[in-house]
């Protein structure tokens, strides 16, 4: 017997690739083309400007990001807001439904990184290191760490809040912070977590600067493991 088919008419997005309804397929429809998904990576942390999109994902042109903000906007991932003068710039943002999409990035990203093809060492936004650290963090290490670690890259700062073995990362003020990793760019601090780079070289030759409780920072760079290749 075939079942009926039941379609809406105000979004005609599942099935238009894949004629498949399994939610694999649907979201591959919603999130497959390029630069889709690393846009919704880009506004884990809250809104952005068009101009911060751009600068965060230098590959992509403002036509497609226009039309993938468009595409985006229109499945209900994320949605426009004015911002009230003396502002008065128009962001973007995820919805509800669109945070939601983290663990898919974190699994994505630790999956990938089990390849040996997976280069840590390749440019990669402040964005994608900050969530790198929500997916690659280890738990077992973290027990027994109380620390506030802030982070600056060229004036991009985020605050990492780790109690009782869990990690919190949003963006901040770095006042209350017990140390601070200031760096020119988010692939300094990489390279430091996941390349093995020591971290004195980092500071002598790319402009890595530890302030604050260095102990304290040193332990909690220690917490970040990627895992076993598998090919």
């Amino acid at each position: 017997m075939k079942l009926p088919k039941e379609t809406n008419p105000g979004l005609g997005i599942h099935g238009r690739w894949y004629d498949d309804a399994c939610g694999t397929a649907f979201a591959m429809e919603l999130i497959g083309e390029r630069w889709s998904l690393l846009i919704i990576r880009e506004l884990m942390f809250g809104s952005r400007r068009f101009s911060d999109l751009r600068a965060s994902l230098p590959g992509v042109s403002a036509k497609v990001l226009t039309e993938r903000l468009a595409g985006l906007s229109d499945a209900g991932v994320l949605k426009r807001r004015k911002l009230p003068p003396p502002v008065s710039a128009q962001v973007y943002e995820l919805s509800e439904w669109g945070y939601a999409a983290e663990p898919l990035i974190q699994e994505l990203g630790r999956w990938a990184a089990m390849s040996a093809q997976h280069d840590p060492t390749l440019p990669l936004s402040p964005v994608s290191l900050m969530l790198s650290m929500r997916t690659m963090f280890d738990q077992e290490k973290a027990q027994g760490m109380d620390s506030e670690i802030g982070f600056d890259f060229a004036g991009e700062q985020f605050i990492a809040t780790l109690r009782k073995g869990a990690l919190q990362i949003s963006r901040g003020e770095l006042r209350e912070a017990d140390a601070v990793f200031r760096a020119p760019a988010a692939p300094v601090m990489a390279a430091m977590l996941y390349a093995g780079v020591p971290v004195s070289q980092l500071e002598d030759e790319a402009g890595l600067v530890i302030e604050g409780d260095r102990e304290r920072a040193l332990a909690y760079a220690d917490i970040f493991e990627l895992p076993d290749k598998l090919a």
